[in-house]
């Protein structure tokens, strides 16, 4: 039974544009691997870094030189590039049918534990882009140190229309 008072959900594309959100250039490889693989209807991502134009936009760790507050940003801004990479591979993000999984690597100082205010940079952006009924759950991890010295690094599966 479709519900007509309800209001038809916009995709994702539409969102973008309403968010007034400018997606930055699709990230390239640092090294022998290509950014996304598709098996099925899933596709992997790999490892978006804060890097917008190949130079990186956050460096540290959190908890040491940058706030919980920059890791955020730094978190949005990998999820941008993991979005970014998605439409360049997929053509649309409209095509997306669920975030099956979310991974947030932050590199910290060893006494962190904030990490779940750092990952909702990332997540946010994709709930604000998908809508919550797309979302996952997420694993959060602390680390020692991640590529080019950034600190966060998201690790991407999503499912997509056949």
């Amino acid at each position: 039974m479709v519900d007509r008072d309800k209001a038809p959900v916009a995709g994702a594309e539409q969102r973008l544009q309403e968010l007034g959100v400018a997606l930055p250039s699709p990230p390239t490889p640092f090294g022998a691997y290509v950014e996304a693989a598709r098996t099925g209807n899933l596709v992997f991502f790999s490892g978006m870094l804060p890097v917008v134009d190949r130079i990186p936009r956050f460096i540290g760790r959190v908890g040491g030189a940058l706030s919980v507050e920059d890791g955020r940003k730094a978190a949005e801004t990998a999820a941008l590039s993991a979005l970014s990479a998605a439409k360049a591979y997929l053509g649309s993000l409209d095509k997306v049918v669920r975030v099956v999984k979310l991974g947030v690597y932050i590199a910290t100082e060893g006494d962190f534990r904030d990490h779940p205010k750092v990952a909702d940079g990332a997540s946010e952006v994709l709930l604000k882009v998908f809508g919550e009924e797309k979302l996952s759950g997420r694993v959060v991890l602390g680390v020692a140190s991640l590529p080019l010295g950034v600190p966060i690094e998201l690790e991407l599966v999503l499912e997509v229309d056949s």
